[in-house]
């Protein structure tokens, strides 16, 4: 286990053209992981969370999210009807992990259904529940979070339905479970974020290039694709499609309103010197996601640097990170610290949009939202949502700053992955302070 991690790390480590460990190696690494999450951190979380037993009930083709992230490596789907149901005492520290379906959920949930005593599925639930006793039976509800509200109209009727009375008052929404389970990071996985981090990075580097950018033939949709296959080609794949966008010195008025629409995507703009470009890029890997934005210059002839004041435009959305992750804390919300971070970039004239998400599992993962881009007076719902410890997020925002040399408004939009723990928010792999520079 230990030489297969750090052979992945070496790999990684070294740049992103080389090869991502074998679908083999990556089902070891993804089995070891959740092995620990299952063994180790879901009896906390049920603890912590005041929950003595969390059942998940999804069928083959219409998986539960959650149940996705607890499946094995080998395991493209649920099989039949799969149930799973965890059990945990905090009095005796009992804790049990078991499937009423056909088959052992690989080497870490074993199949409780004896089929002969029971032919019937719902009965052996049944009889499981009856065992346990549970003072509270959460199942993935949520108005909140689709991440959390997995289970499906009519697996919840059935459920209803087949259990007695006294145990369908116990019922409850897993929320607080649900979203814990997977917005928690842990350690195991923080050893290698940090390279999912590296490799996106680097892949944006080199598209950021002349090895693959030629001015006045290159178009923004040209480097799209580029981005999309060389992903493909790597052995990884995305949680979505890349987007390059441009601004430049002209009349045109940059909207980045755009830029979250379909109107803003797939463009034919050609690069020309010159431009200010930008990318919203992200890779899956390993059951991680990253999502990352940043932005490049095309030098003119002459030119050696990017222009002072694209540079000091770049420094300015640098700031607004720093107002932004230094309002991370425990407990706080996410829409106090949007609150929190848009005041103190008003105090400092930084004209600030903020929609910062967490990431992980997924990329517009489960936890608190900080601001949408059409939301900057705060997200009801999952914006009232607390900042925990050992999470992750997507610092994503932008500044629009004032550019007398081009008599224009322009965005510098950022995006870099972070984590927050006791020692504070600091960036899983560092973040952009300088523009890439093309055809230097």
């Amino acid at each position: 286990m230990k030489q297969l991690l750090f052979i992945f790390l070496l790999i990684a480590g070294i740049n992103s053209h080389a090869q991502v460990l074998s679908l083999r190696e990556q089902a070891t690494i993804t089995d070891e992981v959740l092995a620990d999450r299952l063994n180790n951190l879901l009896p906390q979380l049920m603890e912590k969370n005041g929950i003595d037993m969390w059942v998940m009930i999804t069928r083959e083709y219409n998986e539960d999210p959650i149940v996705k992230t607890m499946l094995p490596a080998t395991w493209i789907s649920a099989r039949r009807r799969t149930i799973l149901v965890f059990y945990y005492n905090p009095q005796t520290k009992q804790y049990t992990k078991s499937a009423v379906a056909r088959y052992n959920v690989g080497d870490n949930i074993e199949a409780a259904w004896d089929m002969k005593k029971y032919p019937n599925q719902w009965d052996a639930l049944k009889v499981l529940v009856e065992k346990y006793q549970p003072k509270k039976i959460a199942v993935n509800t949520s108005v909140n979070f689709a991440h959390a509200d997995g289970i499906d109209h009519t697996e919840y009727q059935t459920l209803m339905q087949s259990l007695p009375e006294i145990y369908r008052q116990r019922v409850v929404s897993s929320e607080p479970l649900a979203i814990a389970w997977l917005e928690t990071r842990t350690e195991r996985e923080m050893q290698f974020y940090p390279q999912l981090i590296h490799m996106s990075k680097n892949i944006i580097a080199e598209g950021f290039s002349s090895k693959v950018i030629t001015p006045g033939i290159t178009t923004t949709e040209d480097l799209v694709w580029w981005y999309r296959q060389k992903i493909n080609d790597l052995g990884l794949s995305t949680w979505f499609h890349p987007s390059v966008e441009i601004q430049r010195n002209d009349s045109v008025a940059f909207d980045h309103l755009k830029a979250f629409t379909s109107k803003g995507f797939n463009s034919k703009d050609v690069i020309l010197q010159g431009d200010l470009l930008h990318v919203d890029f992200g890779i899956s890997y390993l059951r991680l996601n990253t999502d990352i934005q940043e932005h490049a210059y095309v030098l003119q002839p002459g030119e050696t640097d990017a222009p002072a004041f694209l540079k000091a435009a770049l420094a300015k959305a640098n700031r607004l990170q720093d107002i932004l992750t230094m309002q991370f804390k425990e407990n706080k919300t996410g829409n106090q610290i949007l609150a929190d971070a848009l005041a103190m970039a008003k105090r400092e004239n930084i004209h600030a949009t903020i929609y910062t998400h967490p990431i992980g599992y997924h990329g517009h993962a489960a936890g608190p939202t900080i601001g949408l881009w059409d939301q900057q007076d705060g997200v009801p719902g999952s914006g009232d949502f607390p900042t925990h410890y050992k999470t992750a997020y997507s610092i994503e925002l932008n500044a629009a700053v004032e550019i007398t040399e081009w008599k224009k408004t322009i965005r510098i939009m950022l995006e870099q992955d972070g984590y927050f723990d006791e020692a504070g928010f600091r960036y899983i792999n560092g973040r952009q302070t300088q523009l890439h520079l093309v055809g230097n």
